[in-house]
């Protein structure tokens, strides 16, 4: 009895996703063809054209919103201050691209971001920006997904 139900409801959902894929391409398509200053050659840019998706910042900008940490949340003030989060060790580091980081540097960083609060880590990745550190991959989707939930917890509120 319940199965003929969940088919049911299992095929009603891939509808809808379905038929919400097919408007969204349709309306990026639209988009580019009645938008001139959207013509580029590059087809990951064309992808990225939907106007959906755009949020207008505090200062009245607009942000195409599809970037995990928004590039213009994260441009740097030149009057920003260095905050240490008891990493001063990470200095070091400055300038060290993450491919070429050594299994102990990798590590020193990742203990650094493993031991923090979440609240602190835009603050931490902001310090990181301004002392020219660059995060190894290792660890870079896991830090950017909490960046992420900071920004949208703090959006929120």
């Amino acid at each position: 009895m319940f199965t003929p139900l969940i088919i049911f409801l299992a095929m009603a959902a891939l509808i809808i996703v379905a038929i919400e894929w097919r408007e969204r391409k349709k309306s990026m398509r639209k988009n580019e063809s009645h938008d001139p200053s959207n013509q580029t050659t590059d087809v990951a840019d064309k992808d990225l054209s939907s106007k959906s998706t755009e949020r207008v910042m505090p200062d009245g900008s607009v942000c195409c919103g599809l970037h995990l940490v928004c590039e213009r949340e994260t441009l740097l003030n030149p009057t920003d201050q260095i905050t240490y989060y008891d990493d001063e060790e990470l200095d070091q580091l400055k300038g060290v691209k993450p491919e070429q980081y050594t299994p102990e540097q990798t590590r020193m960083i990742a203990e650094v971001f493993h031991t923090m609060r979440e609240e602190d880590v835009v603050g931490w990745v902001r310090s990181l920006q301004l002392r020219q550190i660059e995060l190894p991959l290792d660890i870079r989707d896991e830090v950017l997904m909490i960046v992420q939930e900071q920004r949208t917890k703090k959006r929120d509120f």
